[in-house]
């Protein structure tokens, strides 16, 4: 009997004991890069202009121009908008920002984001891969680097996203500060 809760006292304990001690240092990125990427939602009249567009709207809104109420829920947007070394819509863009968002609740102001950057220029080549929810009313929110191709091959980090400016619901800047953690 003896035995028998000696090993169960090993069993459980074992697990938790780790072979190499945990590192506790703070992970210092191995590339970092600012970057904006500016959206215009097409209303049905700037169609010369617009990079973004609503392409599924909840059945009650019944509109592919207008956002949906207060909290936007149920739109699916999409988009293809330049990517600027600066805040300025009319910089040389360095590449496009391409994906979608959608608005996912209907008591708050949040989206859930899948996209990509795709660079080609004489800094960067390559693409990087984001994916993450994004709680528009903070100030600050992070979302995650999941990979990538050319420059940023398996790319693994964060980027911190900022409203860097927005006018009514048909313009946007988002600032994207990005930390890469995992560089190949």
């Amino acid at each position: 009997m003896l035995l028998f809760f000696f090993f169960l006292l090993l069993l459980f304990c074992g697990g938790s004991i780790n072979a190499t001690p945990f590192d506790r240092r703070p992970r210092v990125p191995c590339k970092e890069m600012v970057f904006y990427f500016h959206d215009i939602l097409y209303n049905g009249e700037n169609s010369d202009n617009a990079t973004s567009a609503i392409v599924a709207a909840p059945a009650w809104s019944n509109n592919l121009t207008v956002l949906a109420n207060q909290s936007h829920f149920g739109n699916i947007v999409v988009f293809d908008d330049p990517i600027t070394l600066d805040n300025n819509l009319h910089s040389p863009p360095v590449g496009r920002a391409q994906g979608f968002y959608l608005y996912d609740r209907k008591d708050i102001f949040t989206a859930w984001l899948g996209f990509s950057f795709v660079l080609n220029s004489t800094h960067h080549r390559g693409s990087i891969n984001f994916a993450g929810a994004d709680p528009l009313l903070e100030r600050r929110r992070d979302i995650s680097v999941i990979g990538g191709t050319g420059d940023f091959f398996m790319a693994r980090g964060v980027a911190t996203l900022s409203t860097d400016s927005f006018e009514g619901s048909i313009y946007f800047r988002l600032r994207a500060d990005i930390k890469l953690y995992e560089c190949w």
